[in-house]
């Protein structure tokens, strides 16, 4: 496997738009090992008032996440970008093991090494309790598909 993960920075607006959506790709895959391809070997997480650092790490943690958020459905969308960092702004809806329904919002701040890999992740997240008939993601579980709305679109 190649240790490049395109698209590479220098990012233009069209590139962090692709990069963006490849990780929401792969985030709605659900697949933690998967998933931490995307990130080097020694990346540096804080998601929330979690530290998370390499990816044995990240593997564990999504891991956990994943067994916690049921039915998980993620939009991410570009916020900025520059040389070699991106800011996203996300909301995803999940259900915890008694079917209670959350909305989670917030931000994250990427930067990528030479090879498209990230390697730093810093996450504010807020859980917001919504009620089962307020959910908006209603995409089979996967890919989000093309023509859904965005979370501009959303009014999110």
């Amino acid at each position: 496997m190649s240790d490049q993960r395109p698209p590479l920075p220098p990012f233009t607006l069209e590139t962090a738009v692709e990069k963006v959506r490849l990780a929401e790709d792969g985030w709605n895959s659900r697949d933690p090992a998967r998933v931490a391809l995307a990130y080097t070997v020694d990346s540096f997480w804080r998601n929330r008032a979690e530290f998370v650092q390499g990816r044995e790490a990240i593997v564990g943690f999504l891991a956990r996440k994943w067994q916690r958020e049921l039915d998980y459905r993620l939009i991410k969308e570009l916020w900025g970008f520059g040389e070699n960092r991106i800011a996203v702004r996300f909301a995803y809806e999940w259900h915890d093991d008694s079917g209670n329904w959350f909305r989670s919002y917030g931000n994250e701040n990427w930067e990528f090494d030479e090879n498209g890999l990230m390697r730093r992740r810093f996450a504010s997240i807020n859980d917001a309790p919504i009620r089962e008939s307020d959910r908006r993601y209603h995409w089979p579980l996967g890919r989000r598909p093309d023509d859904h709305p965005s979370l501009s679109d959303l009014g999110f």
